[in-house]
């Protein structure tokens, strides 16, 4: 019998389990899904984590799911330098372009500054905000 399933508490191998299913899908349309990860760790003075950046790269498009720079180290350009040595590794794979979602009360202006621009905008998500699709192409 087939029948839907919600998982209270899923693992990696049930997010794989399904992911498989549409890489499949997508390798039998001619669009293999090969993704490879980007994490850049941002270390503070003492060795702890302080922010980085957390992406994936496929169909040569790098997508940025987390920029985070810790409060205290804020305005001193690790925003930038983060996503310069993200776009770098993307180039490096070969990747046309970058992608990223940011929120009204984050850092649209930051991502216009570099390059960015909006593509797409959901108004109240969440409520009293907009998110931003934004993109990139690299020349």
């Amino acid at each position: 019998m087939i029948r839907i399933e919600q998982i209270a508490a899923p693992d990696a191998a049930d997010e794989a389990a399904i992911m498989a299913v549409l890489a499949a899908a997508n390798a039998e349309a001619g669009w293999p899904h090969i993704r490879e990860a980007v994490l850049l760790r941002l270390l503070n003075a003492d060795g702890g984590v302080g922010g980085g950046l957390i992406g994936r790269i496929s169909w040569q498009w790098l997508y940025v799911q987390t920029l985070a720079v810790a409060p205290a180290l804020r305005g001193q350009g690790w925003w930038l330098r983060l996503m310069e040595a993200a776009e770098a590794a993307a180039r490096l794979h070969g990747c046309i372009g970058a992608r990223l979602d940011t929120y009204s009360f984050q850092a649209r202006d930051f991502y216009e500054k570099q390059g960015y621009r909006v593509i797409g905008t959901i108004e109240d998500c969440p409520p009293g905000h907009a998110r931003h699709s934004m993109a990139k192409r690299f020349h």
